[in-house]
């Protein structure tokens, strides 16, 4: 994984070490960078993002997005089309319970996008998109 220009760093709240640990480095293949026994660095498509121990589960609330409900606390990564479906087809092997299925949104529109989201062990929501067109990413219309 290439890190980019300017890597993103996000520190998240979990309830079980462990569970993130696995998931986030065995499903995702995400590397472990430094660790203690209250949070985790991992490597997140290059970008760095830090799970944090705590000790109560996280409510998360939705709001609708062409058709589905989009948890409005969620966190992810742009990758490429063909990134974007091994990770799905991984995902998929390893029973994923989707939250949104991997699908494309806003077919034949600017912002054409794969997409899917799912859950981390600790109730998490993420959400991982490959566009049709990279240059639309932060296109309006």
């Amino acid at each position: 994984m290439s890190t980019p220009k300017h890597p993103f760093h996000l520190a998240f709240p979990v309830n079980d070490l462990g569970k993130t640990r696995a998931y986030y480095h065995q499903t995702l293949g995400c590397p472990v960078g430094r660790e203690s026994d209250q949070w985790i660095d991992f490597n997140f498509f290059g970008h760095q993002i830090t799970a944090h121990l705590v000790d109560s589960d996280q409510t998360v609330g939705t709001n609708p997005v062409d058709g589905n409900n989009v948890p409005v606390r969620h966190f992810g990564a742009i990758l490429t089309i063909p990134e974007w479906e091994v990770l799905a087809a991984r995902l998929k092997r390893a029973n994923t319970q989707f939250v949104i299925e991997p699908h494309i949104r806003f077919k034949g529109e600017v912002g054409e996008q794969a997409t899917m989201f799912f859950h981390d062990p600790c109730g998490n929501a993420l959400e991982f998109k490959a566009f049709k067109d990279a240059s639309n990413i932060f296109a309006t219309n």
